[in-house]
């Protein structure tokens, strides 16, 4: 099985330019984790019209069960000294854990702002935000994810469980989200790949699963979450191709392994020994991956080691 060194590169301020990432999922599970050691490298330069500075990272928090944390927003925000860190969620006030971390840095590296993935006018206001304070973005990931809500949604065992407003939820959250994500921070997107970056282009990652390959697919069961996560495997797919017509961008789509969260928690009992990680281990790898990343990569579906996974 191949496997990608994980990236152990320390990047300073200096060197970092003036990158702007997103990363869509943060208040739960891995997505505060990839803001915090210094494995990515910061990649582009804000256009002209914006003030050059440290790199951004905008992390945004799924609604529901999503599988983002602030362990995230720690990993970018030691990357270096200087990178800024722009995380959304639904109600910034009560983020409790984020707004410890605004609190634990200089003015400005952390900055939190709403958003919801099930209410498309404030994807809209916050790409609107990032365009007037960054004016680019060089890498969006996409970490949303819901599996189950007590009382609301749970994973099928068979047939007869499956019901309507599950599979309408998990598609709105894991599918439809993340897309609508990558519509209204396309413009930045295009200024971050016109840019002169290390990477040489922008670079969108959606956390799929490995649930989602209908080729690996032996066990059958959770119809809703395997479902949504094809689905939105088509569109990350579908739009890859997009961009690699007329568009300095690339998409990929990422498995994070079984991570020991909220949404993983109720069905660990299953997993084999040394297959359940932490969300610090699954984010190196995961970051280590995404540094990885080529160009002609584009419209590929990776796990966390690095190896590809059958559609």
């Amino acid at each position: 099985m191949a496997r990608l060194a994980v990236a152990a590169r320390a990047f300073s301020a200096a060197a970092s330019g003036g990158g702007v990432s997103l990363v869509q999922g943060a208040s739960r599970g891995i997505g505060l984790e990839f803001v915090s050691p210094p494995h990515l490298p910061l990649i582009a330069s804000p256009p002209p019209s914006v003030s050059s500075g440290p790199s951004v990272c905008v992390l945004i928090r799924c609604p529901l069960h999503a599988l983002g944390d602030p362990v995230q927003v720690r990993q970018l925000l030691r990357r270096s000294d200087g990178g800024r860190v722009v995380a959304t969620c639904r109600t910034p006030g009560s983020a409790a854990e984020l707004q410890k971390l605004r609190e634990e840095h200089a003015p400005g590296r952390l900055t939190v702002l709403p958003l919801d993935v099930t209410d498309e006018s404030t994807i809209e206001a916050a790409a609107a935000s990032i365009t007037e304070t960054h004016g680019s973005l060089d890498l969006l990931i996409n970490s949303a994810g819901i599996l189950s809500i007590p009382n609301v949604i749970q994973p099928e065992t068979t047939l007869s469980k499956v019901q309507k407003s599950s599979l309408m939820l998990a598609y709105e959250v894991n599918a439809v989200g993340p897309i609508l994500v990558i519509k209204h921070m396309w413009p930045l997107l295009k200024i971050g790949g016109r840019s002169e970056t290390r990477r040489g282009f922008a670079l969108v990652a959606n956390m799929s699963a490995r649930v989602s390959s209908i080729g690996d697919n032996a066990l059958g069961g959770w119809h809703a979450y395997r479902a949504s996560k094809t689905a939105l495997n088509q569109l990350t797919k579908t739009v890859s191709v997009e961009f690699g017509r007329k568009d300095n961008i690339a998409c990929v789509l990422l498995h994070p392994g079984t991570v020991d969260t909220d949404l993983s928690r109720p069905f660990q009992r299953n997993v084999p020994e040394g297959k359940l990680f932490t969300r610090e281990f699954s984010v190196q790898r995961l970051l280590s991956v995404i540094d990885s990343v080529k160009k002609g990569d584009n419209g590929k579906f990776f796990a966390w080691d690095g190896q590809e996974i059958p559609w």
